[in-house]
Order: structure tokens, then C-alpha cells, then sequence
């Protein structure tokens, strides 16, 4: 496949023939990529093709093992992210990397901040310039005002104002929606086209389809560390972009049939939370079945879903497994009774980034892999070796660390960890969060051969087409109640939006 190139008398940027090897795998292999002046240039690929090893190269975070950067015509090295944000590269990753415990000005201007005489900070300079930044975007958020209090879409922009605050040519947006409500995403958009037009380009990576059909000018798409091609505006459309990215048509997932195992029951009668103290909310489901809940954001899903894995009390009401029952004070009673959670936040919840593959699977199941309270090194690779094998976990060994893993293997490893459990109940909030759409089925496919094997199974989700494609039954909440169930004739956007927005 041709490396990707830009419209020529435009480019800024090119990388040429870059190659990056960890030890013996061989994560990037000769990839070419051309950036033009103004241009948002969406960045596609399956989990593991490459991507964010390419970015953090431009970035500065990685060295290449062979290749070029050419700016402006002009080769230059690119070694450290200091050397990258002097060129005018900045990348802003999908975990924000503000912090929480200075304000919005310190936040903009850490580390380059406005001095005056004896070298002591001119704080009058910091806040006005801040606020005349501010200013730009029509944020009325006071200069002053502690990260901590901004919401996610806020941070968002503050992260793309520090970006301009350095002079940004070229920025890198890692999954910039990820957190975001529709309503905030049209405002990144909006952003995002005013900084084409100011002449900044943008590089776009996103798993979302629809947003890249919506705002790229151009798309390069990677596969297994190599071009796999590119599209131009016109060229850009759903099966076009599926194709380049896994190979062939993706398998349009329908509601499967329901494996009824009636042995098995859950329920909660009346469950009140932290949050909604006012109301109770009831729900069933027997084993086999998959549940969706749905609903908006601040709806009370995933206080609910935590209610039940006993991160928060119960305020109010009673949970059954079995028809027995049971008391849920804390994550070990909910784990010792077969309920197991697979969070929204899988990376500082759902796995150990700094640990291994081994380590991450065992360490929920050490009585299975110890004798006489010793750990067995041969046991922990048997297990370990099984679950990879059985979820196609894709890394280079065993002992490759976590932060190191696609999004999607990553997910893969967090659902894995409890299956050696023999789960009862397993809980997905937001399960294909930041995962690609081969990872995406292979996670579905999971969740139905899970429910065929008689786990009952809750999803929350806020893809309303997965929560639709995934479900047995659909319950929609809203403000802290269930405001809506649907049975599978009755799945479609519209009534899961009536109900979301307490239209019942």
C-alpha cells in the first residue's frame, strides 16, 4: 500500500519510513504520513495497529528505530517532547494531564510561566493573559477558577488553549471525545474548525466512525504497524473506513436469541443510592440473559451498577441471588457471592497498568495459583496462557505490561481477570469505551458466549446502537429511576431517547 501523502505544495509535516521495534516485536514497519497547513487529518486503525506508537514518536515520547521527520521541508530529531512542543507539536492525550490542585492560568502556562524582576512570577501577566486566551473561545470561566471544578469538556478546551499557548502548528487530539456528551462535542468541533481556518492542523484519532465521516478532511488508516490507506473527503464513508481498518465487512450484530438457564436469578427490590436516596429502583433478570441500561448522562447508572458491586452502600431496599437474600457491603462481599464489575474507568480501575499480563489475571485468583499459600510461577503462566488464548488477547509476551497494550486488550484482560471466578452476575459499565470496532465485536462476542454458558450479565452503555445490538431486554432510567423497559421489538433510538429524557 502507498504511504500516505499530502496534496503537495501544502504538506508541513512528513514522516518517512518509520520504524519502531520493542525487542523483538515489531510495532511500526516502515509507515509514512504527510500533514497538511490547516488540515484535520483523522488518524484510524484497529487497537495494536499502530497509532499512538506513531504519535508518540512526533511527540517526542518514543525514539524511532529508523525513519525521518521532515517540517517544513526540513529534516529534524525529534527526542524529547520538549524538542517536539518547541517545533510546535503538541499532543493532548485522551487521559487530560491537568492538574487538578492548580488553576486554569498555572495549568496554561505551567512551566513557562510570566516573570518579572528577581525572576519572581508576574501573576498580574499570568491571569490577564489566561483570561485574554479564555476570551478567544468564549469561555466565561475565570482564570482563577481550580481545574478541579471544570467539567470534562472544560478541561478539554483549557487543554487545546495551553496547546496554543506554546505556538501549536500541528495538534494532536488522542480520543478527545471520549468523555464528552453530544452537546460537548459539537463545541470541540466548532473549536476544531476554527483552528483549521486559523491554519493549525489537526490530527483527529478516534474510534467513533460517525465523527470522522463528520469532521476529517482526510483519513490514513494503519493496520499491524503498516499504511493500509488512505481516503480523501469524498471517498470518506462507513464501509469504506471499516474496510481499510480490519481487512473486510465487519458482522452487523443482531439480538441473539436468549439462552434462558432459569436456575439463576438476580434482583433488586427497592435499591436506593448515594445519590438518589428518593428512589427505589427494581429490577430482574435470570441467567443467560443479557440487560442493557441505558439512559443520559447523570441518569444514575453507574451508581447503580456500583451500588450492587458494594463500591457505595445501599441506602435503601434489598438485593436476591437465587431467590436468597444477600448483603452486599463492600466490592469482597459482592466478589464472594459471584458479582463481578468490569468499570467505565478501566484504566485506574479496571486493571493494574504497571503490572504484567500475568500479574493482572492472577491477582483476583491467587488461591488458584498458590500451594501452601506459595505462588506457583508455573500456574500463574497455565491460567494466564489459557485466558490470552481465549479472549485473542494480541501482545508481544506474557510479561508486557499493561500500559503498554491497546485499549481493547486491555479491556480484554480487565473481563478476564473474573472469569476464572465462575461469575454469577458479571457488570459491563461502558464496555467498549475507547476500543475499535474488531475489538468491538470480539467484546460482544464475549459477552454472548458468557450468557450461552448461563452468566447473567448487565451492560451500561451510552451507544445507544450497542446497548440495542447487545441486549435482551432494555431498561432506560432518568434522574435516579427506571423510566422505561423494552422488549426487543420495541429496541429502537427513538423510544430509548423518549424514556432517557422522562417522556413516559
Amino acid at each position: 500500500m502507498a504511504p500516505a501523502k499530502a496534496t503537495p505544495g501544502n504538506c508541513i509535516l512528513e514522516m518517512k519510513g518509520i520504524s519502531k521495534t520493542f525487542g523483538a516485536f515489531k510495532a511500526l514497519n516502515k509507515v509514512s504520513l504527510a500533514v497538511n497547513e490547516g488540515e484535520i487529518l483523522a488518524l484510524l486503525g484497529e487497537n495494536g495497529a499502530g497509532k499512538s506508537t506513531l504519535m508518540k514518536i512526533l511527540s517526542g515520547i518514543y525514539t524511532a528505530t529508523e525513519g525521518s521527520v521532515h517540517l517544513d521541508d526540513k529534516a529534524c530529531e525529534i527526542n524529547s517532547v520538549k524538542e517536539s512542543q518547541r517545533l510546535g507539536i503538541i499532543l493532548i492525550h485522551q487521559e487530560l494531564n491537568l492538574l487538578d490542585n492548580l488553576d486554569v492560568a498555572g495549568n496554561i502556562f505551567l512551566g513557562r510561566e510570566p516573570v518579572k524582576a528577581f525572576k519572581l512570577i508576574d501573576l498580574h501577566k499570568l491571569y490577564a493573559d489566561a483570561d485574554e486566551l479564555l476570551k478567544l473561545f468564549g469561555l466565561t470561566i475565570p482564570s482563577a477558577t481550580s481545574v478541579s471544578k471544570l467539567s470534562i469538556a472544560e478541561q478539554q478546551i483549557i487543554e487545546i488553549i495551553k496547546a496554543l499557548s506554546q505556538h501549536a502548528r500541528i495538534i494532536i487530539m488522542d480520543e478527545p471525545t471520549s468523555s464528552l456528551t453530544l452537546k460537548e462535542t459539537d463545541l470541540l468541533f466548532e473549536i476544531i474548525r476554527n483552528l483549521k481556518a486559523k491554519g493549525i492542523s489537526i490530527i483527529y484519532i478516534s474510534h467513533r466512525l460517525n465523527e470522522i465521516i463528520e469532521i476529517a478532511d482526510r483519513v490514513v488508516v494503519l493496520k499491524d504497524g503498516q499504511n493500509s490507506g488512505e481516503l480523501q473527503r469524498r471517498e470518506i464513508n462507513h464501509d469504506n473506513l471499516v474496510r481499510l481498518m480490519i481487512g473486510r465487512d465487519i458482522f452487523k450484530s443482531q439480538v441473539a436469541p436468549w439462552p434462558y438457564h432459569p436456575a439463576s436469578s438476580f434482583e433488586i427490590r427497592d435499591l436506593s443510592t448515594y445519590r438518589y436516596t428518593q428512589h427505589g429502583v427494581n429490577l430482574r433478570l435470570s441467567g443467560g440473559e443479557i440487560l442493557g441500561i441505558s439512559g443520559l448522562v447523570g441518569a444514575g447508572r453507574t451508581e447503580l451498577v456500583n451500588t450492587i458491586f458494594g463500591i457505595h452502600r445501599a441506602t435503601g431496599g434489598t438485593m436476591h441471588l437465587n431467590g436468597a437474600e444477600i448483603t452486599v457491603n463492600n466490592p469482597a462481599d459482592a466478589i464472594s457471592k459471584g458479582i463481578f464489575l468490569v468499570p467505565e474507568d478501566r484504566r485506574n480501575q479496571g486493571i493494574v497498568a504497571s503490572m504484567n499480563i500475568i500479574e493482572n489475571l492472577t491477582l483476583p485468583n491467587l488461591p488458584a495459583t498458590s500451594a501452601f499459600k506459595i505462588i506457583s510461577r508455573r500456574k500463574e503462566a497455565a491460567l494466564s496462557t489459557a485466558k490470552v488464548e481465549e479472549l485473542n488477547v494480541k501482545a508481544p509476551t506474557l510479561r508486557t505490561n499493561l500500559k503498554d497494550l491497546s485499549g481493547g486488550n486491555q479491556q480484554k484482560i480487565a473481563i478476564g481477570k473474573w472469569l476464572s471466578r465462575n461469575p454469577s452476575l458479571l457488570i459491563f459499565d461502558e464496555p467498549t469505551r475507547g476500543v475499535d470496532i474488531g475489538a468491538k465485536a470480539e467484546i460482544y462476542n464475549i459477552l454472548r458466549n458468557l450468557a450461552k454458558s448461563g452468566v447473567m450479565i448487565i451492560v451500561v452503555s451510552s451507544d445507544m446502537e450497542e446497548i440495542i445490538n447487545i441486549s435482551h431486554r432494555i431498561l432506560v432510567m432518568h434522574e435516579g429511576k427506571i423510566s422505561g423497559q423494552l422488549e426487543p421489538e420495541e429496541f429502537t433510538e427513538e423510544n430509548i431517547m423518549r424514556y432517557a429524557v422522562g417522556l413516559n
